[in-house]
């Protein structure tokens, strides 16, 4: 994780302590003993003497409790790379985070082209993905936004040239947060530091830009039952003929037949097909 010279910053209630670890969590060769995104108890001496359990932890760059992951793209210059799109909300499910889908500078678009873009984008709904189409040269949807991250922590992913840097700017306080005085007693906290990108919000929650898990790189999947429950879609049908079904070839599988009728998008079974054989032939069959 990220730290200068040994020290950790913890944010109590917007009150920043500047702590080292004690006892156990000082041990060198786990770099994940205490991560940015932490919850942490620190003492009154400033020293962080206990973290919380995470609900999920992100390897590159390693931060820990994001509540969603914003995955940007603009409408246009350049335009959605949907095959992207498609792996990072693989990788959001991967890592047990809420997605978020961002389409910026929608000013560039006719209505037309807006529309056709939100048709394209339809597969998100059964996902249960919001998806803010938002302009920021016209403040159009940033406000809309913001309420909507209130209160939690979001990283937040995308190809160059999006906007991100733009859009995290209007969401984060102005005032940079300075360390503050010695607590005198125990608090708890969120652990932050001044080396990475954790931003706090305006209106409460955090921000964290996450370059490395905007990669196109598939996640560590293990198994094709792994893969599977990366498809929400693929529960809200019944069960195929086989219990064994990896919704290929087989007969009687509810997946094709769901696809078929249109109850999953046929974009999102194309993909699915093509992760499992590029899995399938580059890691799986090692371990057969």
């Amino acid at each position: 994780m990220n730290k200068i010279q040994g020290f950790y910053y913890v944010d109590c209630d917007g009150e920043i302590h500047e702590c080292k670890l004690r006892g156990i969590l000082k041990r060198k060769e786990n770099k994940n003993n205490c991560v940015v995104g932490d919850n942490v108890e620190i003492s009154e001496d400033n020293y962080i003497i206990g973290i919380e359990e995470r609900k999920n932890l992100l390897e590159r760059p390693i931060v820990s409790n994001i509540d969603y992951f914003v995955i940007q793209f603009a409408a246009k210059d350049p335009n959605i790379d949907f095959d992207r799109l498609d792996i990072m909300i693989l990788r959001s499910f991967f890592y047990n985070i809420k997605p978020i889908i961002v389409v910026n500078k929608i000013d560039l678009l006719t209505e037309d082209e807006l529309e056709e873009i939100k048709r394209k984008l339809e597969f998100l709904v059964p996902l249960d993905i919001p998806c803010f189409f938002i302009s920021k040269k016209l403040n159009i949807g940033v406000d809309k936004l913001k309420e909507f991250l209130k209160g939690y922590t979001s990283a937040f992913g995308g190809p160059s040239g999006v906007g991100k840097s733009s859009i995290i700017n209007m969401l984060q306080v102005e005032k940079i947060l300075e360390v503050g005085e010695t607590s005198k007693r125990l608090k708890r906290g969120k652990h932050t530091t001044k080396d990475t990108n954790l931003l706090p919000l305006s209106n409460g929650g955090y921000i964290i830009d996450t370059p490395g898990f905007s990669s196109v790189e598939l996640p560590k999947i293990k198994n094709s039952n792994e893969l599977m429950k990366l498809f929400p879609e693929f529960n809200s049908v019944g069960n195929c003929k086989f219990n064994d079904c990896q919704h290929l070839n087989e007969p009687g599988c509810k997946i094709k037949d769901a696809v078929e009728n249109n109850q999953i998008a046929k974009n999102r079974y194309e993909f699915y097909k093509k992760v499992y054989e590029k899995l399938k032939n580059e890691r799986w069959n090692k371990y057969e």
